[in-house]
């Protein structure tokens, strides 16, 4: 091998290094001979040495590699990085042996190896280290007395090694075997997630005790062979075979067993397994026994594509002992982009299926995971397709109305079929100026319903088309926009109308004026510069009378009465009622804003309209509208600072000189983990209930600092206070609860939750839900998460989702 392949320090160095150096020189000659130097080692004596070596004999030998002699001698070289040691002596035989001690470190571009002595063998690359033994790979570290390890197959043995792995799993075995590159067998094991701490006597809180536990890199998963899952020393679960994950990676198997007591259905266990099918497509199996009523089948089945994506969810009970009858239910979503001839361009098709067994389902299952909890339940399908100021759908709408004796509901109707155009410009060019907006929107519907459910037999088809012009003017300093609709209906019943008819038209037009002005002014309010606007808005809308009183109503119902609703030109939402209007509504809005970042500290607004004639087109079963105020409306919103919001609206009839609805909530978010809101809701004659939901760390047994760990929390030994209740003032009980208890003491998170809902008006679900969470390799027990964050405002898990440690975080 030509001598610029090395390079040495200045000084002759000592006889005793000689024929190390030819070993060395022999090796990489050797390394190169077989076409390559991924086997090759650079070996330097750390300075370190220096001061163990006497003042009269040189420094010690400096090795480093010419590269541009390697990439002369091999075009790969680049990429394939050698082996660099440093040691504090070095040492060779004549069997391509080289023994290192004191400090010794290897690096190579995947591992770092550490002990006290190190016999490395050239030839076959093997290594053998004694002595405090430490090796950091792809971040996961491991200690021990001894290693043996082929560097370039990646297999050996560490005896007596503690393993702490990248994403947070540490422990202890006799011996460990790495097969491969990914894979390694750990012999009488323990696993965990607990943070070693200093003492020969420390025991985690939680561990799994196995024979063997196979540790897989790159699917991310561990399988242990005759496990046991102890905590705090009981064992609480057992298995000859068990396989959890090293990682948040999705992988098939059994997932912890969930276990609740129902005031009605009694003990619910539930036992999912879990298929990993393809990336793009998964199914979960949740067979549930439920003591009271019996076994309960279900799953779910989820897919995603480029081009479509969806769930099918199902549920089937032979035999509810309560019911006495079976009990199925089933929802299925599908989202899908098709190609059409001709250059149309894609068309979208989307599925909304929802269906259960019988009008209790929604009561006796609030918790299914076909989460058909809802007493109207969709059942759709739409075609829709778009092109510039073109859109079209086709659609079938079809509703399953739960029906309660106690408090019945007006059951929809169905659409079969509906189909709907739409055309629509902007900014257009006419009357000799730009800025003109007009739109063109057309639908054919057939209605049909179930007698019993809706009341009547006025089952029908209804044509309609609305045209609409607008055009906005507009400066900063005011706006103004004047809009004209015209709206014609056409009808045709199955059955005759209550004055013989089974067609029936209609042709209203509508005049609306929008208008308002914008004012602003610096100014300071509690020693803070802020910009106040004064926003005062006119809106006019005017519809001429026709009789509507005959028609039928398909889908015509009052908007709910607030701020937003009040400039609007029709009352009511849908197509079949169109009030007749001369109203004026008159309001204003004053808006706190911080200059410099523009965000919105407060904000107030109070609307009141008057009318200028009687309304005389209403929905059945109301009344003629004579009043010419209406309430007045006054809403508020306060952010003057982060942590801090209220928020309230309120309908006040000024001849009655009392409000007819009152709402009023707040919510305090000092931090993460931090939240308290409160609201109170009043309806005249209808309910008044108060509403209180928290998160909040308690410091039990001493205050303790927020120290964030990375998986999330505030930090170990924290007790948190989460709940919601919901209270009825008129009937003195509470209507709802969910309040309970969180404790993280790092590697494990125990939960207590007590559940109340109401179910119908004299009756509730009662529950008690206690979970043990084991960071990072399962959960035992009930599992509250879900009715916490469904019911608790704000509420956040105390082990979020994080970005994937890099291996990178533990480089030495």
């Amino acid at each position: 091998m030509p001598r610029s392949a090395l390079k040495r320090s200045r000084q002759p160095h000592t006889p005793s290094a000689a024929p190390a150096l030819g070993r060395i020189a022999a090796a990489v000659r050797q390394a190169v001979r077989r076409g390559g130097l991924a086997g090759a080692m650079v070996l330097t004596a750390s300075g370190v040495a220096h001061a163990q070596t006497p003042a009269d004999e040189p420094p010690a030998l400096q090795l480093q590699p010419s590269w541009q002699l390697l990439d002369r001698l091999a075009p790969d070289a680049q990429r394939l990085a050698p082996s660099f040691v440093s040691a504090q002596r070095m040492t060779g035989n004549g069997n391509g042996v080289t023994t290192l001690e004191g400090e010794v470190v290897l690096r190579r571009h995947d591992a770092v190896v550490r002990a006290d002595k190190l016999d490395y063998n050239e030839t076959d690359q093997q290594l053998h280290a004694q002595g405090q033994v430490r090796i950091v790979r792809d971040g996961n570290i491991y200690e021990g007395p001894e290693l043996q390890l082929q560097l370039d197959t990646h297999t050996g043995f560490f005896l007596q090694p503690t393993f702490s792995l990248l994403r947070g799993g540490q422990g202890e075995a006799e011996r460990l075997d790495f097969i491969d590159e990914n894979r390694s067998v750990a012999r009488r094991a323990s696993y965990t997630t607990c943070t070693r701490r200093p003492g020969p006597s420390w025991l985690p809180d939680w561990v799994v005790s196995a024979a063997s536990i196979e540790f897989d890199q790159a699917e991310e998963v561990a399988y242990a062979t005759n496990g046991v899952l102890k905590f705090k020393d009981v064992p609480l679960l057992a298995a000859p075979y068990l396989s959890f994950p090293i990682s948040d990676k999705r992988k098939s198997g059994l997932l912890p067993p969930t276990l609740n007591i129902d005031n009605i259905s009694g003990l619910e266990l539930t036992l999912p397994y879990y298929l990993n099918l393809s990336p793009q497509r998964d199914a979960t199996l949740y067979p549930t026994l439920m003591s009271r009523r019996g076994i309960d089948l279900a799953g779910e089945y989820r897919y995603l594509d480029t081009r479509y994506h969806g769930q099918l969810r199902g549920a089937y009970m032979p035999d509810d002992k309560l019911r006495d009858s079976s009990r199925w239910a089933y929802a299925a979503q599908h989202n899908q982009v098709l190609d059409t001839p001709w250059g149309l361009g894609p068309v979208g098709l989307r599925l909304n299926l929802n269906r259960v067994s019988d009008d209790d389902y929604w009561r006796d299952f609030p918790r299914s995971m076909t989460s058909l909890t809802s007493r109207l339940l969709a059942n759709e399908g739409v075609l829709s397709w778009s092109r510039g100021p073109w859109a079209v759908s086709a659609g079938a709408y079809r509703w399953q109305t739960l029906q309660d004796v106690d408090a019945p509901i007006v059951a929809p109707f169905d659409r079969l079929p509906s189909l709907t155009a739409r055309f629509a410009q902007t900014d257009q060019t006419l009357a000799g100026g730009r800025g003109w907006d007009w739109s063109l929107h057309t639908e054919a519907t057939r209605f049909s319903s179930d007698r019993i459910q809706t009341g009547n037999n006025l089952d029908g088809t209804r044509l309609l088309g609305i045209g609409a012009i607008s055009r906005t003017w507009a400066t900063p300093a005011w706006y103004l926009t004047p809009r004209l609709q015209v709206h014609a209906t056409q009808y045709q019943t199955q059955a005759a109308m209550a004055d013989g008819r089974r067609t029936a038209s209609r042709v209203l037009p509508t005049f609306s004026v929008d208008t308002g002005l914008f004012y602003e002014r610096d100014t300071r309010f509690f020693g803070r510069d802020v910009t106040q606007t004064l926003e005062p808005r006119v809106f006019y809308a005017h519809t001429p009378y026709k009789d509507q009183r005959l028609l039928p109503n398909y889908d015509a119902a009052a908007f709910d009465f607030n701020l937003a609703t009040i400039y609007t030109e029709n009352p009511y939402g849908g197509q079949d009622r169109i009030a007749d209007a001369h109203v004026l509504t008159l309001g204003a809005t004053s808006r706190l804003i911080d200059p410099g970042s523009g965000r919105e500290l407060a904000k107030f607004g109070v609307a009141q309209r008057v009318r200028l004639s009687d309304q005389n087109v209403f929905l059945p079963g109301a009344q003629p509208v004579a009043e010419r105020l209406s309430d007045i409306l006054v809403g508020a919103r306060l952010n003057w600072t982060p942590q801090w919001s209220f928020e309230s609206n309120v309908q006040f009839n000024p001849k009655s000189q009392e409000s007819v609805r009152t709402t009023l909530s707040a919510r305090h978010t000092p931090g993460d983990y931090r939240v308290v809101s409160a609201a109170y809701r009043l309806q005249r004659g209808t309910s008044e209930q108060l509403d209180v939901g928290w998160q909040w760390p308690l410091s039990w047994g001493g205050d303790l600092p927020d120290s964030r760990d990375a998986g999330g929390g505030l930090g170990a030994g924290r007790w948190y206070s989460v709940g919601r209740v919901n209270y009825s003032v008129p009937d003195r009980k509470v209507v709802d609860l969910v309040a309970g208890f969180e404790y993280d003491a790092g590697c494990w998170i125990g939960r207590v939750v007590v559940e109340s809902l109401q179910r119908s008006l004299n009756s509730a679900n009662r529950r008690i839900l206690f979970q043990l969470e084991f960071v990072g390799f399962t959960r035992v027990g009930s599992n509250p998460l879900k009715t916490l964050k469904d019911n608790v405002p704000r509420y956040q898990y105390l082990r979020e989702e994080i970005n994937p440690p890099s291996r990178f975080s533990r480089y030495e």
